[in-house]
């Protein structure tokens, strides 16, 4: 059976030994969704913020990413959210996420945008993210955008070994942006 190392880390807030364990227990059920004798990794952050308590669960399985958030009144209800967001995730693409986990690894998280207030002066980076570049095809790459909740992700396409970018149009389609040299 998989294990999970679970890393917890606050911001705003103390995490008590009831909360540590709480989130330990929680993430700790997802393992029966892992048929594989691996350890997988678990990053928890809760922070509050104006009074919301957030919980925010990312689980790398040999680099599918799997994200949940959840924002409530409440910390317990709020990491409750995020892990079963989780589940959600692997019940949609259990099938998928079954061959990939057990098969050869996958690409990681591609960098999302992040701008400033609409009243700034003018747009500037304000943050920059490095990842590798794993080889994966166009499915598997809209696959992992769609685990992330992001509307674009980078990867190097198996086949051809060219940067590409897949994203979600506005018609609920899907674009890819091939590279040329």
């Amino acid at each position: 059976m998989a294990t999970i190392r679970i890393n917890i880390t606050g911001k705003n807030l103390e995490i008590t030994q009831s909360l540590r364990g709480y989130v330990e227990r929680k993430v700790a059920k997802l393992e029966k969704y892992l048929n594989d004798n691996r350890t997988f990794s678990a990053e928890v952050m809760l922070r509050t913020e104006r009074g919301i308590h957030i919980a925010e669960v990312t689980m790398n399985l040999s680099g599918i990413l799997l994200r949940g958030e959840g924002k409530t009144g409440d910390m317990y209800a709020s990491i409750d959210a995020a892990v079963d967001r989780i589940e959600r995730q692997f019940n949609k693409y259990k099938a998928k996420i079954g061959r990939r986990v057990s098969g050869p690894k996958l690409g990681e998280m591609a960098a999302q945008a992040q701008t400033t207030a609409d009243d700034a002066p003018e747009p500037r980076i304000v943050r920059t993210k490095r990842f590798a570049l794993r080889p994966m095809d166009v499915e598997e790459a809209v696959m992992q955008m769609e685990l992330l909740g992001h509307d674009f992700f980078v990867f190097r396409d198996a086949d051809s070994g060219d940067v590409s970018v897949v994203y979600k149009r506005r018609d609920g389609n899907y674009g890819l942006i091939e590279s040329e040299f």
